[in-house]
């Protein structure tokens, strides 16, 4: 048998538990063993509950437990959930985890104590909710040398974009939306403003490069500023607007960032919508895959994480190596990235094109609304950031700009 303990009884710790007890013999017959959860910790009082009688408040009663070999934290936050992971592997337990923030700030030293001790510190469930994404990074895809990831890695965001061109909501509307359905927070900055993805795609760089992509580094660009008229010209061009987690290997050249993206019908992140989300991966050698299924929810994070929980269960005394060195990544400034960019333009297309030519050169397509006659709408040819900026600087007539897949 196999003790673990889960830290935290929220919405993930709860599905955990009912992942483990409504599949047992599954579960213990893929593991090896029988798992067992001895303890759950929280700080709150659950009477009547499955999991009254092995409820603690203290986290030393696990710590010094010998028994108790795997540590589940699906507490979410970095403190106090890294000083409970770090000291749940220093005692030599190994730690499964959901938790994104904790990954992206302390992956490295982390991974390091648990290479040290011989055991793992796991978290599949940190990016993309019950989508296997990192395990595949860390063996499946190990001959190839990744390009590229990109891909929609919150599902808040895409279901509010999806509503917005779906149905024609304005962006309030959707957030609202989003909140009463219990895809967004109360407090939704760290989905609508990317810091959420931020962190996602730079857990999966990491794994991807082998050395440390800094999440506070990477440039992020929320969806608050995407208009109804926005989404509107994009239907009109035959595009969507997505927002992409995007890092790319060019030459000597790593470059990562979060922003909101015009992505066509022939791009497969074209047709996923709702909560669901995808990654895309390029490798040298494989080409093109894609990995796509829900985000995020209580049971398919649950699921990854009890699939983490066989995985160190059927490695206790042995390490699952992770391409991950605290090493820093340099990454390339975004100025020297080359995009196609969507521009509105305040003012009549008669008036105003050749002001907009004269600064971004031949256009590759001009668009007007109907609902909008006093303004319209071109996309660029392939520029550089920092040329755009500085091209789009001259020109007091741009009402938005968003990038072209």
């Amino acid at each position: 048998m196999v003790n673990i303990a889960v830290l935290g009884y929220g919405t993930v710790g709860s599905g955990v538990v009912e992942v483990i007890n409504t599949n047992p013999e599954s579960i213990n017959k893929k593991a090896g063993e029988e798992i067992n959860v001895k303890y759950v910790l929280d700080l709150r009082e659950f009477p009547g509950s499955p999991i009254e009688k092995i409820l603690v408040h203290d986290f030393e009663t696990i710590l010094n437990d010998d028994d108790v070999q795997i540590v589940v934290e699906v507490m979410g936050g970095v403190e106090p959930a890294y000083t409970f992971v770090k000291k749940s592997l220093l005692a030599g337990k190994s730690v499964c985890t959901s938790n994104k923030e904790l990954v992206a700030k302390h992956g490295p030293e982390l991974l390091e104590i648990a290479r040290d001790k011989n055991i793992n510190f796991l978290f599949e469930a940190s990016v993309g909710g019950g989508i296997p994404i990192i395990r595949p990074l860390n063996s499946s895809l190990t001959a190839d040398e990744i390009m590229e990831i990109t891909g929609i890695l919150n599902g808040t965001t895409n279901f509010i974009l999806s509503k917005m061109s779906d149905e024609g909501w304005d962006f309030d509307e959707a957030l609202k939306t989003a909140q009463e359905l219990g895809y967004a927070e109360r407090n939704p900055e760290a989905d609508i403003e990317g810091f959420d993805a931020c962190r996602k795609i730079a857990i999966l760089s990491s794994l991807a490069f082998g050395n440390n992509v800094d999440f506070e580094e990477i440039y992020t660009e929320g969806i608050t500023k995407i208009s109804a008229l926005d989404v509107a010209y994009a239907k009109k061009l035959g595009y969507a607007i997505k927002l992409l987690a995007s890092s790319k290997k060019e030459d000597d050249n790593f470059y990562a960032m979060v922003a909101p993206f015009f992505v066509d019908k022939l791009n497969p992140l074209y047709a996923v919508n709702g909560v669901f989300n995808a990654i895309f991966v390029k490798g040298n050698v494989i080409g093109d895959v894609m990995f796509y299924g829900s985000g995020a929810g209580k049971l398919p994070t649950a699921s990854a994480v009890v699939s983490d929980v066989v995985d160190a269960t059927k490695h206790l005394h042995r390490n699952i190596h992770s391409y991950w060195s605290s090493k820093k990544l340099e990454l390339t400034s975004m100025d020297e990235a080359n995009f196609k960019y969507f521009v509105r333009i305040n003012g009549k297309k008669a008036n105003k094109l050749k002001d907009v030519e004269d600064s971004f050169g031949k256009v590759l397509e001009v668009v007007e609304l109907d609902g909008a006659p006093d303004e319209f709408a071109v996309i660029t040819d392939f520029t550089s950031e920092k040329t755009f900026k500085e091209r789009s600087a001259k020109l007091d007539c741009i009402i938005s700009t968003i990038r072209v897949k």
